[in-house]
């Protein structure tokens, strides 16, 4: 079973997130964790491993880009896959988000379709986090 860290401050897209992956048949079954803040990833991410996480940029405490930078320095997490989703959709926003780290750059609003086919593409081929 994939593992996903969803970390967004909107409830309504968490949910929307969450309802769209565990829908989706073609990932199959998924266990998807969710994280209010990039705080509450940060004490989320030791009870990982994590197949991916997906983050907002905009949110309290630890925005998504500090996230990112803090999983690709860390020597546990530095494989996961990861997807940053934001309302900032400039080429230059999406840039700063990759030169970080992030496998992917997903503008909002987000489309369920869309979403599982990057976290698809994203997760095909890599093995199953175990834990």
């Amino acid at each position: 079973m994939r593992r996903i860290l969803v970390v967004e401050d909107s409830a309504s897209t968490r949910s929307f997130i969450r309802s769209a992956l565990e829908a989706g048949d073609r990932l199959g079954p998924c266990d998807v964790v969710e994280a209010a803040s990039g705080f509450d990833a940060l004490r989320l991410l030791p009870r990982g491993p994590y197949d991916l996480v997906i983050t907002d940029i905009n949110m309290p405490d630890i925005n998504g880009l500090e996230l990112v930078q803090f999983i690709r320095k860390s020597d546990r997490h530095r494989s996961t896959a990861l997807i940053i989703i934001s309302t900032q959709s400039s080429e230059k926003d999406r840039q700063r988000g990759l030169s970080l780290g992030a496998d992917e750059y997903m503008a909002k609003p987000l489309s369920a379709d869309d979403l599982i086919s990057t976290v698809d593409r994203l997760l095909t081929g890599r093995p199953e986090a175990s834990g």
